[in-house]
Protein backbone atom coordinates (compact mmCIF):
# COMPACT_ATOMS: atom_id res chain seq x y z
CA UNK A 1 0.00 0.00 0.00
CA UNK A 2 1.39 3.53 -0.73
CA UNK A 3 1.04 6.87 0.91
CA UNK A 4 0.17 8.09 -1.97
CA UNK A 5 -3.40 8.65 -3.66
CA UNK A 6 -4.17 7.05 -6.78
CA UNK A 7 -3.24 8.61 -9.92
CA UNK A 8 -4.43 8.24 -13.68
CA UNK A 9 -2.08 8.96 -16.59
CA UNK A 10 -4.42 10.45 -19.44
CA UNK A 11 -2.95 9.42 -22.39
CA UNK A 12 -5.54 6.56 -20.98
CA UNK A 13 -8.54 8.89 -21.82
CA UNK A 14 -7.02 10.99 -24.97
CA UNK A 15 -9.54 10.46 -27.47
CA UNK A 16 -12.15 11.84 -24.84
CA UNK A 17 -9.66 14.68 -24.07
CA UNK A 18 -9.49 15.59 -27.70
CA UNK A 19 -13.09 16.01 -28.04
CA UNK A 20 -14.43 17.89 -24.92
CA UNK A 21 -11.45 18.70 -22.45
CA UNK A 22 -13.39 19.56 -19.48
CA UNK A 23 -15.86 16.78 -19.22
CA UNK A 24 -12.93 14.37 -19.34
CA UNK A 25 -11.50 15.77 -16.83
CA UNK A 26 -15.19 15.92 -14.54
CA UNK A 27 -15.46 12.20 -15.60
CA UNK A 28 -12.15 11.46 -14.50
CA UNK A 29 -12.51 13.10 -11.12
CA UNK A 30 -15.91 10.98 -10.70
CA UNK A 31 -14.31 8.10 -10.58
CA UNK A 32 -12.27 8.58 -7.62
CA UNK A 33 -9.40 9.96 -8.81
CA UNK A 34 -7.71 13.36 -7.24
CA UNK A 35 -4.43 13.20 -9.23
CA UNK A 36 -3.55 12.76 -13.03
CA UNK A 37 -0.37 12.10 -14.77
CA UNK A 38 -0.68 14.84 -17.59
CA UNK A 39 0.34 14.28 -21.20
CA UNK A 40 0.52 16.49 -24.17
CA UNK A 41 0.23 19.92 -21.93
CA UNK A 42 2.79 21.81 -22.95
CA UNK A 43 0.28 23.58 -24.95
CA UNK A 44 -3.04 23.44 -23.03
CA UNK A 45 -0.99 24.43 -19.81
CA UNK A 46 -3.76 27.29 -19.48
CA UNK A 47 -6.74 24.98 -20.16
CA UNK A 48 -5.71 22.35 -17.15
CA UNK A 49 -4.67 25.16 -14.97
CA UNK A 50 -8.09 26.26 -14.45
CA UNK A 51 -9.86 23.03 -15.25
CA UNK A 52 -7.99 20.82 -12.77
CA UNK A 53 -8.62 22.53 -9.10
CA UNK A 54 -12.18 23.11 -10.53
CA UNK A 55 -12.73 19.42 -10.48
CA UNK A 56 -10.72 18.70 -7.11
CA UNK A 57 -7.76 17.54 -9.34
CA UNK A 58 -4.03 18.14 -9.19
CA UNK A 59 -1.38 16.91 -11.33
CA UNK A 60 1.16 13.99 -9.66
CA UNK A 61 3.09 14.32 -12.65
CA UNK A 62 3.11 14.55 -16.38
CA UNK A 63 4.88 12.82 -19.44
CA UNK A 64 6.50 15.51 -22.07
CA UNK A 65 9.55 15.07 -24.17
CA UNK A 66 12.65 16.38 -22.64
CA UNK A 67 15.25 14.51 -24.54
CA UNK A 68 16.49 17.04 -27.55
CA UNK A 69 13.32 19.10 -26.93
CA UNK A 70 12.53 22.96 -26.05
CA UNK A 71 13.05 22.74 -22.21
CA UNK A 72 11.80 26.60 -22.12
CA UNK A 73 8.83 26.26 -22.41
CA UNK A 74 8.31 22.65 -21.12
CA UNK A 75 9.45 24.40 -17.51
CA UNK A 76 7.23 27.26 -18.28
CA UNK A 77 4.05 25.03 -18.80
CA UNK A 78 4.99 23.28 -16.17
CA UNK A 79 4.60 25.45 -13.42
CA UNK A 80 1.80 27.13 -14.89
CA UNK A 81 -0.08 24.05 -14.11
CA UNK A 82 1.38 23.57 -10.71
CA UNK A 83 3.37 19.80 -11.71
CA UNK A 84 6.62 19.08 -9.76
CA UNK A 85 7.98 16.12 -12.04
CA UNK A 86 8.06 15.69 -15.54
CA UNK A 87 8.43 12.72 -16.93
CA UNK A 88 10.59 11.25 -20.69
CA UNK A 89 7.79 9.18 -22.23
CA UNK A 90 10.08 7.36 -24.29
CA UNK A 91 13.57 7.33 -26.03
CA UNK A 92 13.27 5.52 -29.24
CA UNK A 93 14.54 1.82 -29.20
CA UNK A 94 17.21 1.87 -31.33
CA UNK A 95 19.05 3.94 -28.56
CA UNK A 96 19.25 1.19 -25.91
CA UNK A 97 21.17 -1.38 -27.89
CA UNK A 98 24.58 -0.13 -27.11
CA UNK A 99 26.75 1.41 -24.00
CA UNK A 100 27.74 4.49 -25.94
CA UNK A 101 24.31 5.18 -26.98
CA UNK A 102 22.67 4.38 -23.56
CA UNK A 103 25.29 6.55 -21.63
CA UNK A 104 24.45 9.52 -24.75
CA UNK A 105 20.82 9.28 -23.55
CA UNK A 106 21.97 9.27 -19.60
CA UNK A 107 24.04 12.34 -20.38
CA UNK A 108 21.36 14.52 -22.36
CA UNK A 109 18.43 13.34 -19.57
CA UNK A 110 20.91 14.43 -16.75
CA UNK A 111 21.58 18.09 -18.29
CA UNK A 112 17.94 18.48 -18.28
CA UNK A 113 17.53 17.53 -14.81
CA UNK A 114 20.25 20.48 -13.95
CA UNK A 115 18.47 22.52 -16.18
CA UNK A 116 14.90 21.52 -14.60
CA UNK A 117 16.05 22.07 -10.80
CA UNK A 118 16.82 25.87 -11.80
CA UNK A 119 12.92 26.02 -12.35
CA UNK A 120 12.17 24.11 -9.32
CA UNK A 121 10.99 20.39 -11.34
CA UNK A 122 12.23 16.86 -11.16
CA UNK A 123 13.00 14.99 -14.09
CA UNK A 124 12.10 11.44 -14.65
CA UNK A 125 12.22 8.49 -17.30
CA UNK A 126 9.25 5.37 -18.18
CA UNK A 127 10.14 2.58 -19.67
CA UNK A 128 8.76 0.92 -22.22
CA UNK A 129 9.61 -2.84 -22.91
CA UNK A 130 12.58 -2.32 -25.28
CA UNK A 131 14.69 -0.76 -22.24
CA UNK A 132 14.56 -4.37 -20.82
CA UNK A 133 14.35 -6.52 -23.66
CA UNK A 134 18.27 -5.12 -24.40
CA UNK A 135 20.99 -5.54 -22.07
CA UNK A 136 24.54 -4.61 -22.26
CA UNK A 137 27.12 -7.54 -20.89
CA UNK A 138 24.15 -9.05 -18.92
CA UNK A 139 22.75 -6.32 -17.15
CA UNK A 140 19.42 -4.89 -18.82
CA UNK A 141 19.43 -1.60 -20.70
CA UNK A 142 17.31 0.59 -18.48
CA UNK A 143 19.57 -0.53 -15.05
CA UNK A 144 22.59 0.48 -17.03
CA UNK A 145 20.93 3.81 -17.88
CA UNK A 146 20.09 4.34 -13.98
CA UNK A 147 23.60 3.79 -12.92
CA UNK A 148 24.19 6.71 -15.11
CA UNK A 149 22.10 9.02 -13.93
CA UNK A 150 22.23 11.87 -11.54
CA UNK A 151 20.77 11.05 -7.90
CA UNK A 152 18.20 13.93 -8.75
CA UNK A 153 16.70 11.81 -12.00
CA UNK A 154 13.61 9.81 -10.25
CA UNK A 155 12.07 6.61 -12.69
CA UNK A 156 9.02 5.52 -13.50
CA UNK A 157 8.38 2.02 -14.15
CA UNK A 158 6.35 0.81 -16.50
CA UNK A 159 5.33 -2.50 -14.66
CA UNK A 160 3.36 -3.84 -17.50
CA UNK A 161 6.16 -3.49 -20.26
CA UNK A 162 8.29 -4.83 -17.91
CA UNK A 163 6.90 -7.54 -17.49
CA UNK A 164 6.22 -8.15 -21.50
CA UNK A 165 9.48 -7.77 -21.23
CA UNK A 166 10.47 -11.17 -19.33
CA UNK A 167 11.69 -9.17 -16.64
CA UNK A 168 10.50 -10.37 -12.97
CA UNK A 169 8.94 -6.72 -12.12
CA UNK A 170 8.39 -6.88 -8.64
CA UNK A 171 12.63 -7.70 -8.55
CA UNK A 172 13.64 -5.09 -10.70
CA UNK A 173 11.62 -2.60 -8.32
CA UNK A 174 13.15 -4.27 -5.34
CA UNK A 175 16.58 -3.48 -6.99
CA UNK A 176 16.12 0.06 -8.32
CA UNK A 177 14.77 1.08 -4.86
CA UNK A 178 14.18 4.40 -4.02
CA UNK A 179 15.21 5.36 -7.30
CA UNK A 180 11.44 4.65 -7.89
CA UNK A 181 9.19 7.24 -7.28
CA UNK A 182 5.85 6.53 -9.83
CA UNK A 183 4.80 2.94 -11.57
CA UNK A 184 2.16 2.50 -14.28
CA UNK A 185 -0.22 0.13 -13.04
CA UNK A 186 -1.39 -2.28 -15.61
CA UNK A 187 -2.67 -5.20 -17.00
CA UNK A 188 -3.91 -7.37 -19.69
CA UNK A 189 -2.44 -10.18 -21.62
CA UNK A 190 1.38 -9.72 -21.38
CA UNK A 191 1.52 -8.96 -25.02
CA UNK A 192 2.98 -6.01 -27.23
CA UNK A 193 -0.76 -5.98 -28.44
CA UNK A 194 -2.14 -2.16 -26.49
CA UNK A 195 -6.06 -3.36 -27.34
CA UNK A 196 -5.37 -6.71 -25.21
CA UNK A 197 -4.58 -4.52 -22.13
CA UNK A 198 -7.73 -4.64 -19.28
CA UNK A 199 -8.55 -3.83 -16.05
CA UNK A 200 -5.89 -3.64 -13.37
CA UNK A 201 -6.63 -6.99 -11.70
CA UNK A 202 -8.31 -8.89 -14.49
CA UNK A 203 -5.18 -10.05 -16.67
CA UNK A 204 -2.04 -11.76 -16.07
CA UNK A 205 0.45 -9.25 -14.37
CA UNK A 206 0.61 -10.08 -10.40
CA UNK A 207 -0.35 -7.06 -9.82
CA UNK A 208 -0.63 -7.18 -5.84
CA UNK A 209 3.32 -8.67 -5.62
CA UNK A 210 4.22 -5.24 -7.75
CA UNK A 211 2.43 -3.06 -5.33
CA UNK A 212 3.92 -4.67 -2.36
CA UNK A 213 7.91 -4.01 -4.33
CA UNK A 214 7.42 -0.54 -4.42
CA UNK A 215 5.17 1.01 -1.37
CA UNK A 216 7.28 4.13 -1.85
CA UNK A 217 5.94 4.66 -5.47
CA UNK A 218 2.84 6.84 -6.60
CA UNK A 219 0.92 4.35 -8.28
CA UNK A 220 -0.49 5.61 -12.06
CA UNK A 221 -3.04 3.82 -13.46
CA UNK A 222 -3.15 3.32 -17.58
CA UNK A 223 -4.20 1.69 -20.52
CA UNK A 224 -2.41 2.37 -23.62
CA UNK A 225 -6.13 1.02 -25.55
CA UNK A 226 -8.84 -0.94 -24.72
CA UNK A 227 -11.06 -3.27 -26.71
CA UNK A 228 -14.14 -1.29 -24.92
CA UNK A 229 -14.85 1.47 -22.77
CA UNK A 230 -12.20 2.62 -21.30
CA UNK A 231 -13.39 4.88 -18.19
CA UNK A 232 -15.40 0.94 -17.56
CA UNK A 233 -11.80 -0.13 -17.51
CA UNK A 234 -10.70 2.94 -14.74
CA UNK A 235 -13.63 2.17 -12.70
CA UNK A 236 -13.16 -1.73 -12.57
CA UNK A 237 -9.16 -0.67 -11.94
CA UNK A 238 -10.08 1.50 -9.06
CA UNK A 239 -12.72 -0.61 -7.03
CA UNK A 240 -9.73 -3.62 -7.68
CA UNK A 241 -7.01 -1.49 -6.22
CA UNK A 242 -9.19 -0.24 -3.23
CA UNK A 243 -10.13 -3.68 -2.35
CA UNK A 244 -6.32 -4.07 -2.09
CA UNK A 245 -5.56 -1.71 -0.27
CA UNK A 246 -4.72 1.23 -2.47
CA UNK A 247 -6.75 4.80 -1.39
CA UNK A 248 -8.23 7.53 -4.13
Amino acid sequence: MSRHPLSVQLYTVRNALELDLESTLERVASLGFTTVELYNFVDRASEYASLLPQFGLRPSSAHVHLVGAELPAVFDAANAVGVSTIIEPLVDAERWTTAADIAATATELNSASAAAASAGLTVGYHNHWWELENSIDGVHALEVFESLLDPAVVLEVDTYWATVAGTDASALLTRLGDRVRFIHVKDGDISKVDENQTAVGSGRVPVAQILAAAPQAVRVVELDDFAGDVFDALADSVSFLVANGEHV
